[in-house]
């Protein structure tokens, strides 16, 4: 009796393995090919099902065979640290930054497109709040902007500047670019109050302006006037500028409101 927890450990890890990688690992003993190919298709369209809602766009240009090639390749050789079917998807994205260095075949693109992807889910879902200190800034005033001159804007936890080496908001079954582009692609993702999430692409300086302020300690005005340094203009003129954005950028929900300087 003593050997049954052990030999019923080593079933389990066999019928685990088989499940998983039903090429390259034996079916344990004793278990009719008949039930074990229910298992098989069971756990394997679950997996797949869940990733091909997640990455549609991946889906559809890798093709039918290609994809599942892929899922198979996941489902074998990642192992995930997360009971949550929400966090598949984030699995997925790391385990294509690995493979990426190892599989040539593989498009030089696809952990890209893989995160952007991700990211729609990931706003969509998102339970985080704005730090508890801030304040609303009144758009009904008659400048709105000034406040976010003169206190700290905040962004909106839900707003993510991003930056990709590929044009992963064009790549799709037409287009799939063998050499990345000079410039890179800066989008801002956020959800917006009725919590559908939108894409939207950025200048250099709107994206540098929202690095600025993430996590800033300093003024809307100050954030500005670095920005300005950095690109080599004048500071007074692009102040107004910058505060017209600052204004639009809260309207839309990417800034939350702004702490006291």
């Amino acid at each position: 009796m003593a050997e049954a927890p052990a030999t019923l450990r080593a079933q389990q890890f066999a019928l685990s393995r088989h499940l998983r990688d039903p090429a390259a690992a034996a079916a344990p003993d004793g278990i009719e090919d008949r039930r074990l190919a229910v298992y098989r298709e069971l756990l394997y369209n679950n997996l797949q099902g869940l990733l091909a809602g997640n990455f549609p766009v991946i889906r559809r240009t890798l093709g039918n065979e290609a994809w599942h090639a892929l899922v198979r390749a996941f489902y074998a050789g990642h192992r995930c640290h997360t009971p949550l079917f929400t966090e598949i998807g984030r699995e997925f994205v790391r385990w294509l930054e690995r493979q990426i260095d190892e599989d040539a075949a593989l498009p030089p693109w696809l952990p890209e497109l893989a995160h952007y992807e991700w990211v729609e889910l990931a706003l969509q879902i998102s339970d985080a709040q704005p730090p508890v200190e801030i304040e609303p800034v009144d758009a009904s005033g008659a400048d709105p902007g000034q406040a976010l001159l003169d206190g700290i804007p905040v962004l909106s936890p839900q707003a993510w500047a991003l930056a990709y080496r590929w044009p992963v908001h064009r790549i799709g079954p037409e287009h799939q670019p063998s050499t990345p582009p000079e410039q890179p692609t800066l989008l801002l993702v956020r959800r917006d109050a009725q919590g559908e999430v939108r894409f939207a692409q950025l200048s250099p300086l709107a994206f540098r302006l929202l690095e600025l302020l993430d996590g800033a300690t300093r003024s809307g005005r100050d954030c500005l006037r670095a920005l300005s340094w950095e690109a080599g203009v004048g500071d007074e003129a692009f102040l107004d500028e910058g505060r017209a954005m600052l204004a639009r950028m809260h309207d839309e929900g990417t800034l939350a409101g702004v702490r006291s300087a």
